[in-house]
């Protein structure tokens, strides 16, 4: 196998907080990835790293074996990594429709024209929204906001997909089918870190955890093993349950 993705002594400093200290590890191709920790251990600081989002103070990110870290956002995503966002973010003025278009123009692909419509009303339809193509984004519910967000991660055809909690929110009938969506797409092939809280699903897709507390990876391996080890339980649940 192939490394997609690596991440090599990844440090993010926010003056005196080391919000990320020398993390480092690989992903292979087609491999489904559970970024996991209690909240604040640096997890989306860590998607924002390899996303462009922030620069890293020390450290490299390399996709495809090329380095993107320090680059500005708009170039890694050119290059092929797409992610959503913990807070929903689509593009308030466009119609659902044009909101993924615009991410088959500015991704990783560049796909234009009737080409975009066509893989624009394909998007939709994977995640759910078939029939809201022509729907203004601010009158949209967040569940469905939270779709047509991964529909325009998808769009840029990307190497690697970054889901920053994207199950976060949903009843249970609509978790079932987010995690059959997320299924979907990683036996399609596609290489996917999820940062994610509900073990459910981190136990049913992922081939692999990445555990981060305080900044710090303290274990990479398979899930069942993972989330059995002592100091991931204590980081987690404290000491005293531990």
């Amino acid at each position: 196998m192939n490394h997609v993705l690596s991440v090599a002594g990844a440090t993010k400093k926010f003056g005196g907080l080391v919000a990320v200290n020398e993390v480092s590890f690989d992903i292979n191709e087609g491999e489904l990835i559970g970024l996991i920790g209690p909240n604040g251990s640096g997890k989306t600081t860590l998607l924002n790293l390899i996303s462009g989002a922030l620069k890293p103070t020390s450290g490299n990110i390399s996709l495809n074996g090329a380095l993107i870290s320090g680059q500005p956002a708009h170039k890694i995503a050119r290059q092929g990594i797409s992610r959503t966002f913990q807070l929903v973010k689509v593009l308030p003025g466009l119609t659902a429709r044009e909101n993924v278009i615009a991410g088959a123009v500015f991704g990783h692909t560049h796909v234009w024209g009737d080409e975009a419509e066509e893989l624009a009303e394909s998007l939709l339809e994977k995640v759910g929204l078939s029939d809201r193509g022509d729907s203004p984004t601010g009158a949209m519910t967040y569940i469905d906001q939270k779709r047509l967000e991964l529909a325009r991660a998808l769009a840029g055809n990307p190497s690697v997909l970054l889901l920053d909690e994207w199950l976060a929110g949903l009843n249970p009938s609509e978790l079932k089918i987010g995690i059959s969506l997320i299924r979907d797409l990683r036996n399609e092939g596609l290489t996917i870190i999820m940062v994610e809280h509900v073990m459910d699903a981190i136990r049913s897709l992922c081939d692999r955890c990445v555990v981060m507390s305080s900044g710090v990876k303290i274990a990479d391996g398979e899930v069942n093993q993972v989330l059995a080890d002592p100091e991931v339980v204590r980081a987690y649940l404290g000491d005293a349950d531990a």
